[in-house]
């Protein structure tokens, strides 16, 4: 860790670098994040009732959401290629929004952790919802991609509803 910024991909002289993770004690280690799209009531009813024009909008979502977590390294400078174990993305109705709930967990046993696999898997799940439905509500709106929960690594674990209270 560059002690002068406390970034661990900045160096002495302000550089990116990718950090080296040889030395690293392979874990466990788990990432789950969280997003929505708000839309319009009949927009959430087009979906449900699988009537949108390009097909299965959740469906097609949710195999976006796990292409994106596997090519996070190709998206994100300077992040590890990881073997990912598992990814999955869950797509929930919320009448409530109205909209799409959408969360992903991402799993490896590895030197470095997942974080970003689950929220790029989240963040590319939100945008596949918007492009599939933005013919008839372009006023949806992509909100609070966050991690909600890691587990594993030096760092250890980390729950949003534990920094919350």
């Amino acid at each position: 860790m560059n002690g002068k910024s406390g970034l661990t991909h900045i160096d002495a002289s302000g550089e990116a670098h990718m950090v080296d993770v040889g030395a690293k004690a392979e874990t466990a280690r788990t990432a789950i994040a969280e997003g929505t799209v708000t839309m319009r009531a009949e927009t959430l009813r087009m979906i449900l009732d699988g009537d949108a024009k390009k097909g299965d909008v959740m469906g097609t979502a949710r195999i976006a959401g796990i292409m994106a977590a596997k090519k996070t390294h190709e998206l994100i400078p300077l992040c590890h290629p990881l073997l990912l174990t598992k990814v999955s993305v869950d797509i929930e109705p919320d009448e409530a929004l109205p909209g799409l709930r959408v969360k992903a967990l991402a799993r490896v046993t590895g030197k470095t952790g997942v974080e970003m696999e689950a929220l790029t898997a989240v963040s590319v799940a939100c945008l596949t919802i918007y492009d599939m439905a933005k013919a008839v509500d372009r006023g949806m709106v992509i909100r609070d991609v966050r991690l909600i929960a890691k587990s594993g690594g030096k760092s250890g674990d980390y729950n949003i509803e534990e920094q919350r209270s």
